[in-house]
């Protein structure tokens, strides 16, 4: 096996390392906060070389913007029920059981910090908005093709998803099923 094959490989060295970085940036966020922790003490928190950090992310915040991107992308699949109000209650129920799960907070008060700190922070920000508006504007669109009211992704982000994020950022919790159905029902 060549060295370019075994970078590939799923699993293994590499991606223990990145899945340990990963858990060391939620854990120090959920106890310290954004902006209270270096490259230093992820490194340490996940037993690897702080060169390790720099040579995959370059800097502290493409760090954070890889962590809270990851966590985005790892929710589940974009449902597909065949409506858009059973896609909508679907995915934001899992959008509710993402933010309220163990790193779910720290990952939301992460991307929240990101969008307002400095050009990687900005940028990193901006792509997790788009990486989510993206996500919405497939489901919408395979509504529209099923002949579905065409909805505006932003629209959903601020009827459906903003509500719920408020609510975990200040501890308004839980996030009954009552209450998803009732934002999802408001917005269609």
């Amino acid at each position: 096996m060549d060295e370019r094959e075994r970078t590939r490989r799923p699993g293994g060295r590499s991606a223990r390392v990145g899945a340990q970085v990963h858990q060391a940036v939620t854990d120090l966020i959920g106890e310290r906060g954004y902006g209270n922790f270096t490259v230093g003490d992820v490194a340490a928190r996940a037993k690897v070389a702080d060169s390790s950090i720099y040579r995959r992310w370059g800097s502290l915040e493409a760090l954070l913007g890889d962590v809270a991107l990851t966590r985005l992308n790892a929710q589940s699949p974009m449902p597909d029920t065949g409506s858009l109000a059973g896609d909508l209650r679907t995915y934001a129920a899992q959008v509710a059981r993402e933010i309220t799960g163990p790193d779910g907070p720290a990952v939301l008060h992460l991307a929240v910090a990101l969008s307002g700190g400095g050009r990687q922070g900005l940028l990193a920000g901006a792509g997790l908005r788009a990486e989510r508006t993206r996500q919405l504007q497939a489901m919408l669109d395979r509504a529209h093709d099923r002949g579905e009211p065409a909805l505006d992704a932003l629209d959903v982000l601020d009827h459906i998803l903003a509500p719920m994020y408020i609510r975990v950022l200040f501890g308004i919790v839980p996030l009954t099923p009552d209450y998803i159905d009732g934002l999802v029902d408001r917005m269609l």
